[in-house]
């Protein structure tokens, strides 16, 4: 019977199954396939909306010469990106995080940089930053800067991100709204009251969310990401409240936010892949000169360097991978993976691509490895053919989840030492600049800066890491930019 059970263990390592776990270390990292599985889906349904999202940023704005990239042609490009760059950071990064297009880094690209350049400039940029930051990474220098930062600072760069994809939820789902007018930014709903149906199906959607949760219930983000568009479909036949803002492109706030959730009259779609290769490398340098094209390449590297590392670090910390002292254990190989994806992302004219902080929600489901990165990716994949289908869901289903997410990523705030002012303030800085600011980057600037400002005024200077004090400095270049632009002369 024992040689029977010992021969069944080698047969079973020598699966298909077997490989994987050895390889992913699925079992090692307390999770199976069937959790690695349903993690990768709900990153993906969670994240899906880049698909539809960067193309009415990316894909609608002019350039300098009026020319449009298309709305079909960026789709197309941002789902092939996004599949192949995660499924290699399944394969070589082997951790749960996925990539997409950086919401923030795509806006800087099609406000900034396409008002002064061509696409194929401005994506140009895109490229060089993507070399910059891949070639810190194999010179160590970005994980250098990784493992200098104290423990507790990571922990409060990932409370902030809690914070910060919550209220982006809120506010995705149109719980939040500015105000307009008077000193108040944000109110609840519309005038401070709840209207429309997209509110009562997000609503709903939160409160099963978390009774899931709550309830230790399998999938329960997933479930939760499923049900509410099954309901926001169900909804919109019966009521038809229609999109958040009508054909003149005034705002309609009882509509639904991103997309209306009905099934389309195509599920299938042939992808257009036009952009790939659309870009010029130093082309920028004829529209803006070589000083502006360094301070926009600074500033894109500045904001992705950082995104990464606060995302890697919040997401590593809730999935409980970082060691003692809160590094993730071979973060060099998801840097990489990471800085390749910028290049990517310009290289195929969908702005530069970054690890994504919705990624959480597959570390939710109980994903710890790579191989729900390979699900996620595979999804994107078939999202190229498939985008009418991923157009269904409204901000509105997927935003509990964010919401969701945001609280169980918040509950590492018990681990920062309160009583230390040297670390308390900086990581209250941290924290509350990201969701204040809408910005991952400006909330690691401000904990940065402070922190070293704090301990120098403390007396204990030595506690810093060298790197730190020129992190430090960098940042507070990055915060002046504009002043510093006016000096030079550059718009």
């Amino acid at each position: 019977m024992a040689t029977r059970e010992v021969g069944s263990r080698k047969a079973a390592n020598g699966s298909a199954a077997g490989w994987l776990d050895r390889y992913f270390s699925i079992s090692d990292r307390g999770s199976t396939i069937e959790r690695e599985v349903r993690g990768g889906l709900a990153t993906f349904f969670t994240m899906a909306y880049i698909v539809v999202l960067n193309p009415l940023i990316i894909g609608t704005v002019p350039d300098v010469d009026g020319a449009l990239l298309g709305v079909p042609q960026v789709a197309a490009a941002t789902a092939l990106v996004a599949g192949v760059l995660t499924i290699l950071m399944g394969v070589v990064g082997r951790y749960p995080f996925a990539i997409a297009t950086g919401l923030g880094l795509n806006a800087f690209v099609a406000f900034t940089l396409g008002s002064q350049m061509s696409w194929a400039d401005a994506m140009g940029l895109v490229v060089i930053e993507g070399i910059v930051i891949t070639i810190l990474v194999l010179t160590g220098f970005r994980t250098a800067v990784f493992h200098a930062i104290p423990a507790q600072l990571k922990t409060a760069i990932s409370v902030g991100i809690g914070l910060f994809i919550a209220f982006i939820g809120f506010v995705d789902a149109g719980f939040a709204r500015r105000t307009g007018v008077g000193p108040v930014p944000v109110e609840l709903g519309v005038g401070g009251q709840l209207y429309g149906w997209p509110i009562v199906v997000f609503v709903l959607g939160l409160i099963v969310t978390a009774l899931l949760v709550a309830r230790h219930v399998k999938g329960a983000i997933l479930l939760g990401i499923v049900g509410t568009t099954i309901l926001a479909i169900v909804v919109e036949a019966l009521v038809e409240a229609g999109p958040a803002f009508d054909a003149g492109g005034n705002p309609v706030p009882t509509g639904w936010a991103l997309n209306v959730p009905s099934l389309p009259d195509s599920i299938v779609e042939t992808p257009d892949l036009g952009l790939l290769g659309n870009f010029s490398l130093f082309g920028s340098i004829e529209h803006v000169g070589v000083v502006a094209a360094l301070l926009f390449v600074f500033t894109l590297m500045l904001a992705d360097f950082f995104d990464t590392m606060g995302t890697v670090v919040g997401v590593g910390a809730e999935a409980e991978l970082l060691d003692e002292d809160g590094n993730l254990p071979g973060v060099d190989r998801v840097l990489l993976v990471d800085s390749v994806a910028a290049i990517a992302g310009g290289a195929a004219s969908t702005s530069s691509n970054t690890t994504y902080i919705e990624s959480a929600a597959g570390v939710g489901e109980g994903a710890r490895t790579g191989l729900a990165s390979i699900v996620t990716g595979v999804l994107f994949l078939l999202a190229i053919f498939f985008t009418p289908l991923v157009a269904i869901i409204p901000y509105e289903a997927a935003t509990p989840a964010l919401v969701i997410v945001g609280f169980l990523m918040f509950q590492q705030v018990r681990s920062i030492d309160l009583g230390d002012y040297g670390i308390a303030i900086p990581s209250f800085l941290t924290i509350v600049v990201m969701p204040f600011t809408y910005s991952i980057t400006n909330g690691i600037g401000a904990g940065f800066v402070s922190y070293v400002v704090i301990k120098l005024a403390q007396g204990r200077a030595r506690e810093v890491h060298p790197l730190l004090w020129g992190v430090a400095a960098l940042f507070l270049v990055y915060f002046g930019i504009g002043p510093i632009e006016d000096l030079l002369g550059v718009s």
